[in-house]
């Protein structure tokens, strides 16, 4: 494939698979965020943690909520993205569901931030794992996003900075594919963690 073959392909993919997750009804989402909190909190990443780089799920994404509220509990410090107007990330910490707002009441999908304040992009090579949005992800370990290129950006100031935590990707059973088009910008992910449990990737 050439590149313009790869970016077709992908937007196919990125079609076909939020289609599947639109048609999920809404107590398939939460018994599929219980299963996932359950199934991430087992990880041995999880339990050396002190500092976990997380998301706020949004729409039908695998919910994070009760993912995020147990790493709480714990007393890992946990810290979510904020996007920039550039796409790239900053990050603030999570200080509960009540410290959160809504990023852009104007946006098509509106995205949940941290109302307190920023660490600044570089903050991500401090966390000892990182939860990462996607819509798929191959036997390999390539990963899949929307499209937008922010987790992109903050993989290669992970790499730059020579930071190494593990990667974690959070997805529904059947994103977890054979193989996916792949992008030299793309950086494997260690594992995924689906409501079904935890694929590991080699490497």
């Amino acid at each position: 494939m050439d590149d313009d073959d790869i970016r077709i392909e992908k937007r196919r993919l990125r079609r076909d698979l939020l289609a599947v997750r639109a048609a999920m009804a809404d107590d398939e989402l939460r018994q599929a965020a219980d299963a996932l909190a359950e199934h991430t909190l087992t990880l041995p990443e999880l339990a050396a943690a002190r500092t976990v780089a997380a998301y706020v799920s949004v729409g039908h994404e695998p919910g994070t909520g009760p993912l995020l509220e147990a790493l709480r509990e714990r007393g890992v410090r946990v810290i979510l993205p904020v996007l920039l107007p550039d796409d790239d990330l900053d990050w603030g910490p999570y200080e509960g569901g009540g410290g959160l707002v809504e990023a852009d009441p104007q946006a098509r999908v509106p995205l949940l931030e941290p109302s307190g304040g920023r660490l600044g992009p570089q903050a991500v090579a401090g966390a000892d794992v990182v939860l990462m949005p996607g819509l798929a992800v191959d036997r390999r370990g390539v990963r899949m996003g929307r499209g937008g290129g922010s987790y992109d950006r903050a993989l290669a100031r992970l790499s730059a900075s020579g930071a190494s935590p593990a990667l974690l990707v959070l997805l529904y059973g059947h994103e977890v594919v054979e193989e996916l088009p792949e992008e030299p910008h793309d950086h494997p992910v260690h594992a995924a963690v689906t409501p079904d449990g935890v694929h590991r990737f080699p490497g």
